[in-house]
C-alpha cells in the first residue's frame, strides 16, 4: 500500500457537495458500471443522489436497490428520501412494504415520486428481478450469497434501457466479484470498471469533508495521524478493505459490520494467563489460586444471570500457544441469545481449565448442557465433562468440513439476523475475520500473527466457541435442569469437586 498525500492547501477550497471521484462516478453512464472501493468514502450515499434525480424525472426509471442485510437497504432508501427532498421533488415518505419473494413475505422499503417512478429495496434473490424494468444497484456485490446469479438477472433488464451498476469492497481473490473484475480487465466484459482506494479519496477531500461536517479545522498533519489510525485499525487487513487488494483464499466468510452489529460493549471479556513454571506447582497451590480467581472475578458475572432463563455454552479449546476460549450464552426475553462472557485462558494447565469449567457450569442457572472441542489434546476436558453431565448434555465435537459446511452457516445467519449478542472486543471481530470460504467450506484458514508481549497466537478461537455455542442452543434441549447443579457460592475442598481425582 502506497502513501499518495496531496500537499496543497485544502482549507481553502470551496467544498462542493460531491466529491470528484463521486462526480466520475455518476457521469459514466455506461450500461454496466462496476466500482472496486474502499470502505466509508460515501460512494453509495452518492448513489443515492443519482438515483433519487433519476426516479424523480418523468423521463427517468424505476430504481431498483440490492443490499445484503436489511439496514443497508433501509439507509440507501432515507438517503435517496434525503436527496428528493434537498431537489424540491415531490416524493413520499419512506414506506414500508410486504414483498413476497417467491413462498416467504419480506419487509422492506421504498420511496414513490411524483413522476411516478419509485425507488425500492429487493432482497438479493435473483428471481425477485423478473418482470422488473429499470436500474438495478447491486451494493457490497462481494457479499451477496449468489451474486453470479443476481447479476445474470439484473443484466436482462438492459433490454429496455436500464442499467446495472455494482459496488463493492472486495473479499477474497476466489469471490464471484473479483472474478468479474478480472474479466472486465482481460476484456472478456465490455463494462466500464472504476478503483477508488482510500488514499485516492484522501486526495479528493474526504478527510476534509469530514472535518467540514464534524467542525475541525483541516490540516495535513492531522489527516496523516488520521489515515494512519485508520490503516492501524484495519491491521492486515488494510490491503483488502482500503486499497482494493483481495486477499489470498476465499475471503473472510463474516463481514465486519455483520459482527460490529452484534457486538455489545456490556459483554466483558475475562482474561486469566499464567507462567510456564506456574503448572509445576503442588496440586493444591494451584486448585487453591484458581479458586480463588474464580470467586473474586468470575462469581459476580454468574451471581448477576436470570435465575430462569436455560444458558448453554461453547468451548474452544487449547493448551498452550492458542486460548481456550469458554462462552456461556443464556436465552432472553425475546429467545435470542447473548454470551454472558468471554472467557480467554491462555497457558493454563488442563487441571485447572477442568476446574474453571466445571465451576462455571454447575453454577449457571437452568443448564441445559453445551458442545465442546473434542479435537486433539481437547478430547479430555470434553470427555471429562460430559461423564459429569451426561453424554446428552455435553456434545464432544470433533468438526470436520462436514460439521463446518453445516454449522457456520447457521451461526452466519444468527449474526445476520442478530440474534446473538457478542462481546464488543477486537480479537473477537479478528477471530471471525478469520473465517475463510475455502472450497466452498467455511473454516478457520490459518492462525494470527503471534502476540508482540508474549508466545500465544489467536486461531479463530472466539468464532469456534461462538458457533459451538449456537450448536448447543439448537441441538441440546436438555431434560431441564441438570441434576448435578446449584452449589451455589459454597467452597468445596479440591478433592470433593474431583480435581485432584481424575
Amino acid at each position: 500500500m502506497s502513501l499518495a498525500h496531496v500537499k496543497e492547501d485544502r482549507s481553502k477550497r470551496t467544498p462542493t457537495v460531491l466529491l470528484p471521484y463521486q462526480v466520475k462516478w455518476q457521469k459514466d453512464q455506461t450500461q454496466v458500471k462496476v466500482i472496486q472501493k474502499s470502505r466509508r468514502i460515501g460512494l453509495s450515499w452518492g448513489e443515492a443522489s443519482e438515483d433519487a434525480l433519476l426516479a424523480a424525472r418523468k423521463n427517468g426509471m424505476d430504481v431498483y436497490y440490492i443490499g445484503y442485510n436489511k439496514d443497508m437497504a433501509q439507509e440507501f432508501i432515507e438517503d435517496c428520501g434525503a436527496w428528493a427532498k434537498s431537489y424540491n421533488k415531490a416524493a413520499s415518505e419512506i414506506e414500508e412494504y410486504v414483498f413476497q419473494d417467491e413462498n416467504k413475505d419480506i419487509i422492506t422499503f421504498r420511496v414513490r415520486f411524483a413522476s411516478g417512478h419509485k425507488i425500492v429495496a429487493l432482497s438479493s434473490r435473483p428471481s425477485n428481478l423478473r418482470g422488473m424494468q429499470g436500474k438495478v444497484v447491486i451494493d457490497e456485490a462481494a457479499f451477496h450469497d449468489d451474486f453470479k446469479g443476481l447479476l445474470k438477472a439484473a443484466i436482462a433488464l438492459l433490454m429496455w434501457g436500464g442499467q446495472v451498476v455494482i459496488i463493492s469492497t472486495h473479499d477474497g481473490e476466489e469471490n464471484e466479484f473479483n472474478l468479474l473484475i478480472e474479466e472486465i480487465k482481460a476484456r472478456k466484459k465490455p463494462y466500464s470498471l472504476h478503483t477508488i482506494t482510500f488514499d485516492d479519496a484522501l486526495r479528493d477531500g474526504l478527510y476534509q469533508r469530514i472535518c467540514l461536517r464534524t467542525g475541525k479545522t483541516w490540516s495535513q498533519e492531522g489527516q496523516e495521524k488520521w489515515r494512519q489510525e485508520i490503516v492501524d485499525f484495519y491491521g492486515d487487513d488494510a490491503d483488502e478493505e482500503l486499497f482494493c487488494i483481495p486477499s489470498q483464499g476465499g475471503g473472510a466468510y463474516f463481514t465486519r459490520p455483520q459482527i460490529k452489529n452484534c457486538m455489545k460493549k456490556d459483554i466483558d471479556t475475562i482474561f486469566w494467563s499464567q507462567r510456564d513454571e506456574w503448572a509445576e506447582l503442588p496440586d493444591e497451590d494451584r486448585w487453591e489460586e484458581t479458586q480463588e480467581w474464580l470467586e473474586e472475578i468470575v462469581q459476580p458475572y454468574l451471581d448477576a444471570l436470570d435465575p430462569d432463563r436455560a444458558c448453554h455454552f461453547g468451548e474452544d479449546f487449547a493448551r498452550d500457544q492458542n486460548l481456550t476460549v469458554i462462552w456461556p450464552v443464556q436465552e432472553k426475553s425475546d429467545s435470542n441469545i447473548r454470551v454472558i462472557f468471554n472467557l480467554e485462558l491462555f497457558n493454563i494447565p488442563f487441571r485447572q481449565q477442568e476446574q474453571i469449567l466445571f465451576y462455571i457450569l454447575d453454577r449457571l442457572p437452568c443448564f441445559r448442557g453445551g458442545a465442546m472441542d473434542a479435537r486433539g489434546n481437547g478430547q479430555s476436558l470434553a470427555e471429562f465433562a460430559m461423564q459429569r453431565y451426561g453424554a446428552d448434555n455435553i456434545h464432544m465435537i470433533k468438526a470436520t468440513d462436514t460439521w463446518y459446511g453445516r454449522w457456520f452457516p447457521i451461526y452466519k445467519a444468527t449474526i445476520e439476523d442478530r440474534g446473538m449478542d457478542l462481546p464488543a472486543s477486537a480479537d473477537v471481530m479478528e477471530d471471525h475475520r478469520a473465517v475463510k470460504k475455502i472450497k466452498g467450506i467455511p473454516k478457520i484458514a490459518e492462525a494470527q500473527a503471534k502476540d508482540k508481549k508474549s508466545k500465544k497466537k489467536r486461531h479463530g478461537d472466539s468464532a469456534i466457541a461462538g458457533v459451538m455455542a449456537v450448536y448447543a442452543v439448537n441441538e441440546i434441549e436438555g431434560p431441564g435442569e441438570i441434576d448435578f447443579e446449584s452449589t451455589g457460592k459454597k467452597r468445596a475442598s479440591a478433592k470433593s469437586d474431583g480435581f485432584l481425582e481424575n
